[in-house]
């Protein structure tokens, strides 16, 4: 079948819930994909932000088909052996002590905004509610995290959203506070904001949130589903900050593209949720932790988290010798490798030029390019990505 007549077929039967490129992409292995013409793209997309490991990668794809063969899925009403062994080696990893699985992050979040809820009405009683949440923040498509998103856009249409949510400006600690009241249950933000344009707060200001929720008695919830597994040269953003959150929210790159969210918190917060108090049928079913198990060991075993710290340096160097040559680039911004390009044109265009010739970056907030690529990348990989860019922003 021709791409043309595929593309026909997927406008024909699929909801046109994205705007889609007009390739379809049939095999990937590594840092590369191939669409059904067989053309070759370098792909600092990943699944945004999923494929962490690339494209294939063999101890995953190996554990994935090893498990199939054994058990695909019972469920959480037995006890699921790979479920918890990688539950240990998260744990094990992390600040937290308990963990709960599910398929996404936005289910993720939807999770950590329950069990908030849920903590604050056993410690507290009733009245103890609403959750502050920041501008241009993003956390999901179901209508709690869609309400607890701040950004109108994804909003429109969906009204009534739901109640108890505020939002504030991002890397305003003085606005958070000042929203703080007696119905304030906890406060929920991106470490990085990746939707919202990768942008990065100032080195104390998660520190000083931590602080806000000490005083104030109420949980820090961190939504890592962009940026942890090693995304920012750490296994969670968090480490940057010298700092222990209460609830982190895990998704995208946990599976290296299974299909996999997770909610982790500390004993004391995790005892607010008993049987019964939330569940997922497909939630860490056996497939998806042999995934994720393989993930995290090939992260935390083959120099992946030193590799994002070099390359993403070497990345970030080349963008800013680039900056040099081109009147479009107005900031870089980033860390390890989550960058983004925030330039004075319409960012589409870029997009297309450089999928054009090979390259797959995508653009948010209309003149953010973003690239997250697989933390495999080498400095070659970096050298070919940036010769692309600099070609197409030579042309305008």
């Amino acid at each position: 079948m021709t791409t043309d007549e595929l593309i026909a077929l997927s406008d024909k039967y699929i909801m046109s819930t994205y705007k889609r490129y007009p390739i379809v992409l049939v095999r990937g292995f590594g840092t590369k994909v191939w669409d059904s013409n067989g053309k070759e793209y370098l792909d600092f997309v990943a699944g945004i932000a999923v494929c962490n490991l690339g494209h294939s990668h063999p101890k995953v794809v190996e554990a994935i088909k090893k498990q199939v063969e054994i058990l695909t899925h019972v469920s959480n009403l037995y006890h699921i052996e790979p479920q918890i062994l990688y539950a240990q080696k998260l744990m094990e990893n992390s600040f937290a002590q308990k963990a709960f699985f599910c398929n996404s992050g936005a289910e993720a979040n939807e999770a950590a905004i329950k069990l908030a809820r849920k903590y604050a009405y056993e410690k507290m009683g009733e009245g103890k509610y609403e959750l502050i949440t920041m501008k241009d923040s993003f956390h999901g498509r179901t209508m709690a995290t869609v309400t607890a998103t701040g950004q109108t856009k994804f909003q429109v249409g969906f009204a009534p959203l739901l109640e108890g949510f505020k939002h504030v400006p991002f890397d305003d600690i003085f606005a958070l506070g000042d929203a703080i009241t007696d119905k304030t249950c906890g406060v929920m933000l991106e470490p990085i904001q990746g939707e919202g344009g990768i942008k990065i707060p100032d080195d104390k200001y998660l520190s000083l949130v931590r602080k806000i929720c000490d005083e104030n008695g109420i949980l820090m919830i961190l939504d890592e589903v962009q940026v942890g597994m090693a995304r920012t040269g750490t296994l969670f953003a968090y480490e940057h900050y010298n700092i222990e959150p209460d609830i982190v929210t895990l998704a995208k790159a946990v599976g290296n593209g299974f299909p996999i969210g997770v909610m982790m918190a500390t004993d004391r917060v995790a005892s607010a949720f008993q049987p019964g108090s939330h569940a997922s049928t497909f939630g860490g079913n056996p497939l998806a932790m042999a995934a994720a198990l393989a993930t995290l060991e090939t992260i935390m075993n083959d120099g992946i988290l030193e590799n994002v710290r070099m390359v993403g340096s070497y990345f970030m160097k080349r963008l800013h010798d680039l900056k040099k040559k081109s009147s479009i680039i107005k900031e870089i911004r980033g860390r390890g490798l989550i960058v983004g390009i925030e330039i004075s044109i319409d960012g589409a265009q870029i997009v297309n030029e450089c999928m054009n010739r090979g390259l797959l970056i995508n653009c948010i907030g209309g003149s953010v390019l973003r690239f997250v690529p697989p933390l495999t990348i080498t400095k070659k990989d970096v050298d070919a990505a940036v010769a692309i860019l600099g070609e197409v922003m030579s042309d305008r």
